[in-house]
């Protein structure tokens, strides 16, 4: 036992920093982040191991509950892990100048930005001199690093502006955004786009720029809006703890309370209207919560940020192992972000070998892998727990490194 608690020297004790402003930062939010991380690798997962893997399962009317919830949960990922970068930007303003936060975050949005087009999208492809499926071209995924990375680059200059106006273009995006529904109408990863600047803000699209494919996974512009509204709210997270939670509960269920009455309604805020399905009332509800991811839709930010606030608002109940696990794994995200996709791509090459691909048919960005390859869901979870396991004391030794050394480069692991 006194060698496990060892182990945790460098995570700081949550009672003893009840008084401290940055408490919250430190532990709650870190748990938080931790936790969706982990959420997300499952969704990577099942990306690189399951058979017949597409990208949005729960479009199919049929669908599994347990594939459903596999995909769903993961859904809260993006945008928590968006919205929470935001807030910890805010919790800077209280010991740095807006112009070194504005320094920093410029140079943290670029760095991500480099990182996505090269170490990340050579994780998703293993064709870093080309992908033969989409004529020898160099496959360039801009996913959630990417809508990261552009997203603070654009706080980087509003945070100038101040809270209240950053709160207030935050609420014209995600408030306003979906009336660009009927104008730019949501491409697909692979589909070609016919205005690559504005289908990149709101819509997914594909295009091939010399030697480079690009897919805009994750459209920009609810990305921006969602972490303006983390750098605007940041006050929520520096109340007293009991009026912080309480506020959180509040948010949390006024959110999901507008989702559900918009969702039902149907008037606005969400391009995929849900139907009775004919194979019954469970399949229904599946449609009824099947929201729009790309682009993010308001609905889909209210369910996700609603459930979000309110896990928030019970994050200091959780204690011992489980939290400091997560603590840990929240403080090193893009190091979890970069090895896991490394990791699970290795785990489809040796699945597939092992089931008589041959090696080269691997070697690729997922949607093209071989007919006929990949596992079940429970092999899913099986590979799942197992990247955790393996990822846990490379994300301790690093997480122990940034306890210990404040090197400048560690603050962007």
């Amino acid at each position: 036992m006194n060698m496990l608690n060892s182990k945790y020297d460098f995570i700081i004790d949550v009672e003893k920093k009840e008084t401290d402003k940055r408490s919250y930062r430190l532990t709650n939010i870190d748990m938080m982040r931790g936790l969706v991380i982990i959420i997300m690798a499952l969704d990577h997962v099942r990306d690189y191991l399951m058979m017949g893997g597409v990208q949005d399962p729960m479009a199919q009317p049929d669908i599994s509950i347990g594939l459903y919830f596999t995909r769903w949960i993961t859904h809260f990922c993006a945008p928590v892990f968006i919205f929470l970068a935001g807030t910890s930007i805010g919790l800077m303003a209280t010991r740095k100048s807006a112009k070194d936060i504005g320094t920093f975050v410029l140079k943290r949005g670029l760095w991500l930005i480099v990182m996505e087009v090269t170490v990340v999208a050579t994780a998703w492809s293993f064709t870093p001199l080309g992908e033969p499926a989409v004529g020898g071209a160099i496959i360039i995924p801009l996913q959630v690093i990417w809508a990261l990375g552009v997203s603070m680059v654009v706080l980087a200059g509003a945070q100038f502006m101040g809270p209240r106006i950053c709160f207030a273009l935050a609420v014209v995006i995600l408030l306003g955004h979906n009336l660009l529904d009927p104008i730019w109408l949501n491409g697909t990863m692979f589909s070609d786009g016919t205005d690559p600047f504005w289908t990149t803000l709101h819509s997914q699209n594909s295009l091939f720029i010399g030697p480079f494919y690009v897919n805009t996974v994750y459209p920009l512009l609810p990305c921006v809006g969602i972490m303006l509204l983390g750098y605007a709210t940041t006050f929520i997270f520096q109340k007293a703890p009991k009026e912080r939670d309480a506020f959180l509960i509040k948010i949390g269920v006024a959110f999901l309370a507008t989702f559900v009455i918009l969702r039902f309604v149907g008037i606005y805020g969400e391009p995929n209207p849900w139907q009775v399905q004919e194979y019954g009332a469970l399949a229904t509800f599946f449609d009824f919560m099947n929201v729009s991811k790309y682009p993010a839709s308001l609905l889909y930010i209210l369910a996700t940020l609603g459930l979000m606030a309110l896990v928030c608002s019970q994050a200091d109940k959780v204690k011992g192992w489980l939290k400091d696990t997560l603590v840990m794994f929240g403080r090193v995200p893009f190091a979890f972000y970069v090895v896991h996709l490394y990791l699970i791509h290795a785990f489809s090459v040796l699945l597939g070998v092992g089931q008589g691909f041959e090696f080269n048919q691997m070697m690729h960005f997922f949607p093209f892998y071989p007919e006929g390859y990949g596992v079940g869901l429970i092999g899913v979870y099986v590979g799942w727990a197992l990247a955790v396991a393996i990822l846990y004391p490379f994300c301790m030794w690093v997480a122990q490194i940034k306890s210990k050394r404040k090197d400048w480069w560690l603050s962007y692991l």
